[in-house]
């Protein structure tokens, strides 16, 4: 698989992501990820070998992976790719040790590996998965009633796989899991494969077509039954909600079809939907598909703004994704603001009725929030979501409909499955006719302002 460039691109100014606290992972890319997960439900064990395919950016004596929580290494290798120095010889690449610790795996090199060099690092590892505590709660691989849910924003892969776990590294990936009959395994991308292994257990193979963040990486595991919900669309649930299933998802379809109107084509192969048996707090996107708790479907399509949101970050988040999480608000925001616009189409509430109501409520909130830098604390803050979406709503207002939405699908096709930051959706819109000096004063308003401006009419 050809990787965008700014999936391998990913050289931080700094060591440290300052919003999760864990240190960057330097001197090389990863281009594929190969998973070999070997799962058992009741005793909630996993044992996995991950290969690992690097290329080094820079002359490397040592290197780390993001590999925390319950999972141990226990054996780790490498093996180098037929790439030749200049002198033909093939470089050597051999793990002469490695330790763990931090939240970290942490690899010493025999001698000193190459720029440029590729190669495969191979950790076999267990343990009884569990989600990683952070200031924005449990985040990771979790067990449930009946299974297991990953759910990893913002770093919570490395709770069940070695990984570089920043949201800018993106990857291809193939995820095969063994886990015990009648259990059934979702996960991102296509599944290849489906095979018996043994009497008692089934092998899942799944690969994605498109390069992924490792926070998007996702494997649930439960008694699904499937329910289709279009031509694109498919649910996965417990055998007894199939029918409030059917009823609170029965717009997935047309949802889909109108965010490829207004922001270009669906960005993967199909789309999942994944509802649990559990409860959950709020609903979660990964790649491909979202995760749902059965508290989320009563068959009276209350969170129907939420399915409309989970669905747009396949466009937002997922295939464009970012290049640090102080631009959480690019995700999030225009998430918030297909919510309205899916509202507006399919009710009749017009947009700007939407703004105006959230702008009111955001304006009796405590105006101390950066939405270009809201800090790690207030990441997820509701007030990064609706004024992100108010700010898109303000540039939209400043563009005109016409220039706003060609801007938009220009900007989706520019940064497929590769990410961006700010100027990056700036420079669009200056291409599709924003005016600089505008542009400039309602960022700064919006973006680089604690205090909220006037109501984008």
């Amino acid at each position: 698989m050809q990787l965008p460039s700014t999936a391998l691109s990913h050289v931080p100014a700094q060591s440290r992501d300052a919003y999760t606290g864990v240190d960057y992972n330097l001197g090389y890319v990863v281009t594929h990820y190969d998973l070999d997960l070997d799962y058992r439900v009741e005793p909630n064990r996993l044992r996995g070998i991950a290969r690992i395919s690097l290329r080094s950016t820079s002359d490397i004596a040592k290197l780390n992976l993001d590999l925390g929580g319950a999972m141990v290494a226990r054996r780790v290798t490498a093996t180098v790719e037929d790439n030749r120095r200049g002198d033909g010889k093939k470089p050597s690449v051999r793990v002469s040790k490695f330790r763990q610790s931090g939240g970290k795996l942490r690899l010493q090199f025999a001698e000193t590996v190459p720029a440029g060099t590729t190669f495969v690092v191979e950790v076999r590892y267990g343990g009884c998965p569990r989600p990683l505590r952070t200031p924005w709660g449990e985040i990771g691989w979790e067990e449930t009633e009946s299974g297991a849910l990953v759910a990893s924003q913002p770093n919570g892969a490395s709770s069940w796989f070695p990984c570089d776990d920043t949201p800018s590294a993106k990857a291809a990936f193939d995820i095969v899991v063994t886990a015990d009959k009648p259990f059934l395994v979702i996960s991102n991308g296509e599944l290849v494969s489906k095979s018996s292994a043994g009497g008692a257990l089934t092998k899942w193979h799944y690969r994605t077509h498109h390069p992924m963040a490792t926070y998007l990486a996702t494997v649930q595991v439960g008694e699904f039954s499937p329910i289709e919900l279009g031509p694109s669309c498919t649910a996965w649930a417990p055998a007894h909600l199939g029918a409030v299933v059917r009823e609170e998802f029965a717009q997935q379809q047309d949802m889909l079809d109108f965010f490829a109107e207004c922001f270009g084509p669906y960005p993967f192969d199909a789309y999942q939907v994944v509802i649990t048996e559990d409860e959950l707090e709020i609903p979660l996107e990964a790649q491909g598909l979202s995760i749902f708790g059965s508290n989320h479907v009563q068959g009276d399509h209350v969170f129907e703004r939420l399915i409309a949101h989970e669905l747009s970050h396949q466009w937002f988040g997922n295939s464009v994704g970012l290049k640090r999480w102080q631009d959480i608000w690019l995700n999030e925001g225009f998430a918030c603001y297909c919510e309205w616009l899916w509202m507006e189409h399919a009710h009749g509430i017009p947009v700007a009725e939407s703004a105006r109501a959230h702008y009111g409520v955001l304006a009796r909130k405590k105006q101390d929030l950066l939405l270009a830098d809201p800090g790690p604390r207030d990441m997820f803050d509701d007030r990064v979501y609706k004024r992100g979406a108010l700010t898109v709503h303000a540039l939209r207002r400043l563009m005109g409909d016409k220039a706003f939405f060609r801007a938009m699908r220009s900007y989706i096709e520019t940064h497929r499955h590769g990410c961006v930051g700010p100027e990056d959706l700036f420079a669009q819109l200056r291409d599709f006719g924003a005016n600089q000096r505008e542009l400039k004063a309602l960022c700064t308003q919006w973006l680089e302002q604690t205090a909220l401006p006037k109501f984008p009419s």
